[in-house]
């Protein structure tokens, strides 16, 4: 799945499907996803480009939209794995977290959990003082061409 896609599939999902379903009407709905394919195309192009505050900016917005709520930002492990997912860690990191386990250590750096507790007892990646990993280690790790 293409960043694009994934992006699209989540903003049916999370926004225009239950808009379908209130509105009970499909008609309305068909303009916004037309509207959207054009602008995540858009938006891709940004993710993937050269303007780091622009790409950072969107991602802002892509999560505040699509995860709206009281609660922190904490996406299952394997999310990180995504397209989406990879680009927020090496364009943002995590944004919420300065340190995550080691399981969604691995999911970042497409790794097991056991690996990363073998990179840090190696001392090849640094244990955060209240347990886990750093999220900038582990971005430094990917920019590096480490373990991805």
């Amino acid at each position: 799945m293409t960043l694009a896609e994934q992006l699209l599939r989540m903003l049916d999902n999370r926004l225009l499907d239950p808009l379908e379903i209130l509105l009970q009407d499909d008609q309305p709905v068909g303009a916004l996803r037309d509207l959207l394919r054009v602008r995540v195309g858009r938006w891709a192009r940004v993710l993937e480009g050269d303007d780091d505050a622009a790409a950072v900016q969107l991602i802002a917005r892509l999560i505040g939209t699509l995860h709206p709520g009281d609660q922190p930002f904490n996406p299952p492990a394997d999310w990180w794995r995504s397209p989406f997912g990879q680009i927020v860690l090496r364009r943002a990191g995590h944004p919420y977290a300065a340190s995550v386990s080691y399981a969604t250590a691995g999911a970042m750096l497409g790794i097991t959990r056991q690996a990363v507790h073998d990179l840090v007892r190696r001392g090849r990646l640094p244990r955060d003082p209240d347990g886990g990993v750093p999220v900038a280690a582990i971005r430094a790790r990917l920019s590096s061409g480490g373990t991805s």
